[in-house]
């Protein structure tokens, strides 16, 4: 009695038996053209991932298309458009009901418009009866605003600040936004079940929201960057720009078993100049500086400058998010970097292009496995510590 599945296939012209030719080796390429068919329809029937739809925002849909790629799946369809007054206008362009739907929308660029567009998404495939809505934000925005603080003694010469304590206002900054409290309160509001993110600025934001949220990490694609790309990398020692960062600098000096070292920041008048102290030994050594982001870059910098005067051979930077606004582009040209390597949470080509020293590091695959693990309900865990390559 033939098999039941095999005679279903046969109807659909899925499985062809072996016939009498009178070319047997034509007979052969036929089974051969069939078997390779039918092998290829059931490798794309497991290669697929039911019920899960991505939509890229405008921010960044090269890193939304690298993430699809690796899924073995297409973008979803979506049209964005400003109405002539500049109101953001999103139109999701097929069905989200019972999907598990992933919008990917980078903190870069036009922000406040960006982010804007990531809330009407999310609203938009809340109501169209989505299953559950992800955003999957690489560069969290206003990530820095994650508390109040005070005026000091410490704090950057300005000529504001200063008259502000002159004039006895110390506690000015006390009436200053936690934006990124706010900006997590939009986002729930909006409809978002999950965040998806890679290496806030605190990583107590987290606590901001009454939401799941993965915080990536970079370290993983930094130790495989530097093994792979800087050859003594034995004889390196990782250096914190800030006292901030020294948790971050440690594990990542930790797992290559080098020094690490920091720079402080030491000022002791409001009105004098800083004075940065590094704490550890360089000489002789290659210097990489590790961040969280790099902004208007001057102080990696200044860093740079001050490992080289204590001995250092060459200095590398290693930054997650790289902004690089205002002159910080001309700042790295002038510095004297070996090479300034950032991820691609935020666009990145514009940037390369004007400065050769900056390289990337492509972080698609992290977020596409984050992805392919949250959609089959899988831990994340494994990519804190590890490049899905």
């Amino acid at each position: 009695m033939p098999d039941k599945k095999c005679t279903e296939l046969s109807e659909n012209n899925d499985c062809v038996m072996p016939v009498r030719s009178a070319n047997p080796i034509r007979a052969r390429s036929l089974i051969r053209d069939n078997l390779e068919k039918q092998a290829g329809c059931l490798n794309l029937i497991h290669s697929r991932m039911p019920n899960i739809k991505v939509f890229s925002g405008t921010s960044h849909p090269d890193l939304a298309q690298r993430i699809v790629d690796r899924l073995g799946i297409d973008l979803g369809k979506v049209v964005t458009k400003k109405f002539s007054n500049l109101e953001t206008c999103v139109e999701i362009g097929e069905s989200v009901r019972g999907e598990d739907v992933y919008i990917v929308q980078s903190g870069s660029g036009e922000i406040n418009d960006n982010l804007m567009e990531l809330l009407i998404m999310i609203n938009a495939c809340k109501i169209a009866s989505a299953s559950r809505v992800t955003a999957v934000i690489p560069c969290f925005p206003y990530a820095r605003q994650d508390k109040k603080d005070k005026l000091s003694g410490s704090e950057d010469k300005d000529e504001s600040k200063i008259l502000a304590k002159k004039n006895n206002d110390w506690k000015f900054r006390s009436r200053a936004p936690i934006s990124a409290k706010l900006v997590a309160n939009m986002l729930s509001v909006a409809g978002a079940d999950h965040i998806i993110t890679m290496d806030l600025h605190a990583s107590q934001i987290q606590g901001f929201f009454d939401i799941p949220v993965d915080n990536l990490y970079a370290e993983p694609a930094v130790l495989k960057w530097i093994k792979e790309n800087i050859p003594e990398w034995k004889n390196s020692i990782i250096v914190s720009p800030d006292a901030g960062g020294a948790k971050r600098v440690t594990s990542i000096a930790d797992r290559l078993n080098v020094e690490f070292a920091l720079i402080h920041k030491e000022r002791k008048k409001a009105n004098e100049v800083a004075s940065m102290v590094l704490v550890g030994d360089v000489k002789d050594k290659i210097a990489i500086l590790v961040d969280d982001m790099a902004d208007t870059c001057g102080t990696i910098v200044h860093a740079a400058d001050r490992l080289v005067e204590a001995g250092a051979t060459k200095v590398y930077a290693i930054l997650t998010h790289g902004i690089f606004s205002g002159p910080a582009i001309s700042r790295i040209n002038n510095a004297c970097f070996e090479a300034v390597v950032v991820t691609n949470t935020i666009p990145q080509d514009g940037h390369m292009r004007d400065c050769p020293k900056i390289q990337c590091i492509d972080v698609s695959m992290m977020f596409a496995e984050a992805v392919r693990r949250t959609h089959n309900g899988e831990s994340v865990s494994y990519l804190f510590s590890n490049v899905p390559y």
